[in-house]
């Protein structure tokens, strides 16, 4: 069986350059591949394209590579928690693309099946389908939306055996599955590594043929970025 193991998160991130593209997992703050964006964070790449969710807040997740100006341009669907974001887009510094949160999902899971574009009735009517084709069926209109195409996919996942295939936990398992194998390369950071076939195949939800590379991460903070408890009587 092949082993896809590295050792490390440089190991992981070999490669990686300055002007690509990378898809990156998670929702909020849940589920984010930590060490890759601290990895990016570190080597100080730049004019990068990111797709993901959002860009977390200002000092985690996606924030801190705002920060440091690393990003050209954000193809998100939510961006209301960052206010780096807010300011680097209002002022022109930072190119958003905002993408309906269904749609973007299915931009990931086309260019994950090989499919090149699909039709989707969201955004029809609106700045979203403005340049794109549209067309009819039954009655109804629909936008034709391409699939994305990535350099990396940084995914993060609970479980993980050295061939790569995945287990996700709860709501971590957000946009990583559909981002596995959606790029020319997949890297994959897990909080438990295990020898391959360890792993119940009834519960991988994510097979080794969908990622490239895969390590063990370490200290995940696993933040929560809403908090709201009861006040006490």
């Amino acid at each position: 069986m092949i082993n896809k193991t590295v050792s490390n998160v440089q190991e992981a991130l070999k490669g990686v350059a300055d002007g690509m593209t990378f898809m990156l997992g998670g929702f909020g703050l849940c589920g984010i591949p930590e060490n890759a964006i601290a990895e990016l964070v570190r080597l100080g790449i730049k004019d990068i394209t990111c797709i993901s969710n959002n860009a977390g807040v200002d000092d985690f997740g996606l924030g801190l590579l705002l920060q440091k100006h690393q990003i050209k341009k954000m193809i998100s669907s939510y961006v209301g928690e960052n206010d780096e974001f807010e300011r680097q887009m209002l002022s022109g510094e930072l190119e958003v693309e905002l993408t309906p949160q269904g749609t973007l999902a299915e931009k990931c899971r086309a260019a994950q099946a090989g499919f090149p574009a699909f039709y989707t009735p969201a955004g029809y009517g609106t700045e979203v389908a403005k340049g794109k084709e549209t067309r009819e069926f039954d009655g109804k209109m629909y936008v034709l939306e391409p699939a994305f195409k990535a350099d990396f996919s940084f995914v993060k996942a609970w479980k993980g055996d050295e061939a790569g295939n995945l287990i996700f936990k709860g709501t971590a398992r957000n946009f990583n599955p559909c981002m596995c194998g959606a790029a020319k390369i997949t890297v994959a950071e897990v909080e438990e590594l295990l020898p391959a076939g360890s792993l119940d195949p009834n519960q991988v939800h994510i097979p080794g043929i969908f990622v490239q590379r895969i390590f063990q991460g370490e200290k995940f903070e696993k933040r929560i970025e809403q908090r709201t408890v009861r006040t006490k009587k």
